[in-house]
């Protein structure tokens, strides 16, 4: 059995995990909420200042003179496009065009770069780079991080480093002083909010939380689980591995495999890229022929889920925290797909879900229903297709 860790951030989360609800992240100890309803946590992403220990991130350092070839090979971007102290988040497939896994890819300098992961991939990335001459090394343990997400995160950030981040672009990353710690700071998150990821060595992890503790008490800082960036990633239509999809490497069947454009990557896969990509042709066929399945937002109508709880005579009941499961979605009496995540949207005061349609039924627009359970019984609420993302604030990008 595989022990869990500690987070370098343990001894300061730990204390503030009023029901110490652990979650188990890629072989780490990580909070699920600090207090024992979300709601305040939820709100400090929206409208404050969020601080979410995101240290369980798989990290890798790719050095040497073939550093950008490999990851051009392996990643469905254009790496070569990339400058130096840009950010792209991708995905990486296998030869059939199936989603392994996906993350970000860092440009540090012109031969060094950090990829982030959601699960191991030193093998893959190994197997890949034979006859490159190419360093692969994985820091997951020595490199912590930290996301600070929210409307007040900049102000924050602003108070304790040495250079200020109002001319860092959105996915773009700097080399910084945080309280006197040296620390990389790039304009990333997974909150669908303004926000950025510090990355620090792990001995200096206590250093800057609480720093950053201490500078944000007057612009809401509130330390945030995973329970609420669950519900806020939902809303920013950002998907999950394990919960959205199924790593092909891990999938035992055929159909529980996704490819980018199933996954509404398109963006991110440069089909004009030169050379050769793993996973390419299989990709080039499916562009042309068109996605059997889309993930898409559904957005369930609240008035005919009403009346379906009003029937036997109760208001609706909505789980406070998002929901990881499958829920069937038909359209008549045919089941055309199924919800993966869904949520109450407290911003947006809307209950969604990420849902995964068959053709032609992820169509904007398309009136769905899908299924909820009322009093133990099955019930299918009215839907219908939205465009992703739920929820995006002007200020993200700016």
């Amino acid at each position: 059995m595989e022990k869990l860790r500690y987070t370098p951030f343990h001894e300061r989360t730990s204390a503030l995990c009023q029901p110490q609800n652990w979650r188990r992240w890629a072989g780490y100890f990580v909070v699920g909420s600090y207090e024992l309803t979300i709601d305040r946590e939820y709100w400090a992403i929206r409208n404050a200042a969020a601080l979410i220990d995101v240290t369980p991130l798989m990290k890798y350092m790719i050095k040497g003179k073939d550093a950008a070839n490999l990851l051009h090979r392996v990643t469905t971007r254009d790496i070569h496009k990339m400058s130096v102290g840009q950010v792209y988040y991708t995905g990486w497939c296998d030869d059939e065009g199936k989603l392994i896994d996906d993350g970000t890819v860092a440009r540090m300098d012109e031969t060094t770069f950090r990829l982030t992961a959601a699960e191991p991939n030193i093998r893959w990335l190994m197997m890949n780079a034979v006859g490159l001459d190419v360093e692969i090394s994985e820091v997951s343990d020595s490199v912590a991080s930290l996301s600070l997400q929210g409307p007040n995160s900049r102000v924050v950030l602003n108070r304790v480093c040495e250079s200020d981040l109002d001319g860092l672009k959105y996915f773009r990353l700097i080399k910084n002083k945080l309280g006197g710690v040296e620390v990389t700071i790039s304009r990333t998150g997974y909150t669908g909010d303004l926000g950025y990821e510090i990355w620090m060595d792990a001995k200096d992890a206590i250093k800057v939380w609480d720093v950053l503790m201490e500078a944000g008490q007057d612009y809401g800082i509130t330390p945030v689980g995973i329970l609420a960036l669950d519900m806020a990633r939902v809303e920013a239509g950002l998907f999950m591995l394990d919960v959205d999809y199924t790593s092909s490497g891990h999938a035992w069947i055929e159909s529980q495999k996704s490819s980018p454009f199933e996954l509404g990557l398109d963006w991110t896969v440069a089909l004009d890229k030169p050379g050769y990509f793993v996973g390419r042709k299989a990709l080039e066929k499916e562009k042309h022929e068109g996605s059997a399945w889309k993930m898409v937002g559904i957005e369930i109508d609240w008035v005919g889920m009403e009346q379906l709880y009003a029937e036997v005579g109760l208001p609706p009941q909505i789980p406070g925290t998002a929901i990881r499961a499958s829920m069937p979605i038909l359209v008549g009496n045919v089941q055309v797909g199924y919800a993966s995540t869904a949520s109450w949207s407290p911003l947006l005061k809307k209950y969604i879900a990420l849902a995964h349609l068959q053709k032609p039924y992820y169509e904007l627009g398309t009136d769905v229903r899908m299924e909820i359970t009322v009093e133990h019984q099955r019930k299918h609420a009215p839907a219908k297709v939205v465009k992703l993302p739920f929820y995006e604030p002007e200020w993200k990008k700016k």
